[in-house]
């Protein structure tokens, strides 16, 4: 099936781009809240789904091993801009362990915040893993790989009993079985998995409301939801999405960017989970929807619709910075 137009761009009274996707939006019980386009179709959520990876570090008891903080657990979630803190904060979960950046198998990317690149490339230095935006969910994985009494060495490979324990918790989360013909390898190296649209939905209401967990589980996500409202920074960074709106939202709020496209959310007071993917990958469009369905199905004070509208509706200004048309929702979502 083709799926509808979702997000729109206009130049003065024109449309000029379009974007189609597909989102899911489902309650605790399981059943379908919100759907449009084709939510059956398998997507790699890619970083959408840290916070699933990140379950077996506290189940297994590695977190209170290592005595793992608020900011470091939310680190372990992110895809952070590589500042400064960032990056150290990597280096710290590293040392806790005993390890140091040398067992990072994530590569190294400039930081995406441009600003923070620019000064990196400025001092002469050159990005280290610590600056990858996944060096956080890396760090937790040799964390675990320690606690397990594994080598963290190829903690990467679909074989390695850290991406076992994670595939398992992915499984768990949504529902799935997760086959060799629907894996691929994400930007960091590790093992990612395509999973139904709606099926990704159902695992964040799941994560948000603690139905049908067991306590373990149910004690794991909620320490790394509490761990993300108090430090939304270490998720990902200056002006950046996630960490904009779960500061505005605290607890009500708990929302992770993928790649190309995709986003997901859980609104824990609602017991509901939201998952979307934009066909095309486009950024623009999958923030525009996901500020669309928070304003949605949040009840929003004063002060919380003021800080969401502008994501709900941005503004296109032209390099005078003259108003010259905006990114708005479209069809379904409008």
């Amino acid at each position: 099936m083709n799926n509808p137009v979702l997000v729109e761009i206009t130049r003065g009274a024109v449309v000029e781009s379009r974007h189609r996707g597909a989102v899911a939006v489902v309650d605790a019980s399981g059943a379908t809240v919100f759907s449009v386009g084709d939510v059956a179709r398998p997507v790699f959520p890619r970083s959408a789904v840290k916070a699933f990876q990140a379950l077996p570090l506290i189940e297994s008891g590695a977190a209170d091993r290592y005595n793992l903080s608020a900011s470091e657990l939310a680190l372990a979630v992110a895809s952070h801009s590589g500042e400064p803190r960032h990056a150290d904060l990597a280096a710290g979960v590293l040392a806790k362990a005993g390890r140091d950046v040398n067992c990072l198998e994530c590569g190294a990317h400039w930081p995406l915040n441009e600003e923070v690149a620019r000064d990196l490339a400025a001092s002469g230095a050159k990005p280290s893993a610590l600056h990858n935006n996944c060096s956080g969910k890396h760090a937790a994985f040799v964390c675990l790989a320690c606690h397990l009494g594994e080598d963290p060495a190829g903690y990467v490979q679909a074989e390695h009993r850290v991406q076992r324990e994670v595939k398992a918790a992915l499984e768990s989360m949504t529902g799935t079985t997760l086959g060799d013909d629907m894996r691929g390898t994400d930007g960091c190296a590790i093992p990612t998995y395509a999973i139904p649209i709606a099926a990704l939905a159902a695992g964040f209401a799941r994560f948000g409301s603690g139905v049908g967990m067991d306590q373990d589980r149910v004690r794991a996500a909620s320490r790394i939801r509490a761990a993300v409202a108090a430090q939304p920074w270490a998720v990902a960074g200056k002006d950046r999405l996630d960490t904009v709106l779960m500061e505005l939202f605290g607890q009500r709020v708990f929302m992770k960017t993928g790649a190309e496209g995709v986003y997901c959310a859980a609104l824990p007071e609602l017991g509901l989970g939201i998952a979307l993917k934009v066909d095309d990958g486009a950024k623009r469009a999958a923030e525009c929807i996901m500020a669309a369905l928070l304003g949605r199905y949040l009840e929003l004070s004063d002060a919380e619709h003021a800080g969401l509208e502008p994501h709900v509706r941005q503004t296109q200004r032209n390099w005078n910075g003259a108003d010259v048309g905006a990114t708005r929702p479209a069809g379904a979502l409008a």
